[in-house]
């Protein structure tokens, strides 16, 4: 075997163990217990797509968490009677603080859509609610956007997702391998600036509920 040989050989195993390794870190980071207690920012924006969500999103906007509630990639096909339903907020809450998006398509458009919604309002601090699994891929999305913003992380747990050791539910690391999949893309983007730039940070104030740093997705 040639010298060019062996050090590919060499750095494919070194590639596939920092994969391996990251994809527990991922894991780890995408199953952590959410924080008991949720900080105040100016508002709250849920990201659709799985169960619990809005009905969360719409529980911290009633117990003041935030002044405003944004939902992005809402189906066009829901109406305000749905609305009401999975929300369980009057009608009249929800024509006073309550923003509704159907353009978001997928995560990058969520942010995209955030984006402008934030900046319509001059929101400095929102709380992001979305999926644990998702909470990760969402939040650099979010971080690259708006790297000025403040995001404090704010994740649910979907009933079918094991809580304790994901790694005997087939189902569960199922979704967690998929998620990091998608998530890796993201977190090169997110990486990239700084690895041209180590003086220039491009990304937001990241905020778990317990404490505060800068996302390094």
């Amino acid at each position: 075997m040639s010298r060019f040989s062996r050090v590919l050989i060499t750095l494919a195993a070194i590639s596939a163990s920092v994969l391996v390794l990251g994809f527990f870190v991922f894991a780890g980071l995408a199953t952590r217990e959410p924080a008991s207690e949720v900080p105040a920012a100016d508002a709250i924006v849920v990201v659709t797509g799985a169960e619990f969500r809005i009905a969360e999103g719409a529980r911290l906007l009633e117990k003041g968490n935030g002044k405003r509630l944004f939902i992005t990639g809402v189906n066009p096909r829901v109406s305000q009677a749905d609305l009401i339903r999975i929300t369980r907020l009057p009608a009249e809450r929800l024509e006073c603080c309550v923003d509704v998006d159907t353009k978001a398509l997928d995560t990058r458009g969520n942010a995209r859509e955030a984006k402008a919604w934030v900046a319509k309002h001059g929101f400095k601090s929102i709380v992001l609610v979305t999926s644990n699994f998702h909470m990760p891929r969402s939040t650099a999305e979010f971080a690259l956007a708006m790297p000025e913003l403040e995001i404090i992380q704010h994740p649910v747990v979907p009933s079918r997702f094991a809580k304790d050791a994901w790694w005997l539910h087939l189902g569960t690391a199922r979704v967690l391998l998929a998620e990091y999949v998608k998530f890796l893309p993201v977190a090169v983007r997110l990486a990239t600036p700084r690895a041209l730039d180590p003086w220039q940070s491009s990304a937001g104030t990241v905020t778990d509920g317990d404490t505060t740093l800068r996302a390094a997705f």
